[in-house]
């Protein structure tokens, strides 16, 4: 598949790199993360998401949860409406975790 057919799934911060400093930090964040990351690979298996169909910026971004997470919003109202619930209290949660600076270098 050429680059002009496929749809952009490109990100402003690394997800893998926050995670990794966000585990450092704080181990017990596994506990929190892995089972909302088992429900959307579910999800994204249901919906049949192709990983071939977006343009990302390594071959590493296929398998990151934010590339998912943009797929599905394209394709599951389900998802959307469980991420409107659950994303704010996450977000709020790695910035406790994590300083501005460390985001920032993700």
């Amino acid at each position: 598949m050429d680059s002009a057919s496929r749809k952009n799934a490109v990100c402003n911060i690394c997800t893998v790199r926050l995670v990794e400093m966000a585990y450092r930090r704080a181990p017990w964040f596994r506990l929190v993360r892995e089972p909302l990351k088992a429900g959307m690979r579910l999800m994204a298996f249901i919906h049949r998401i192709d990983p071939d169909v977006y343009e990302v910026r390594s071959s590493e971004c296929y398998g990151c949860m934010r590339f998912y997470k943009v797929a599905l919003k394209e394709k599951s109202r389900l998802f959307l409406w469980l991420n409107g619930l659950v994303n704010p209290h996450f977000d709020a949660l790695i910035e406790r975790i994590l300083t501005e600076e460390e985001v920032q270098l993700a």
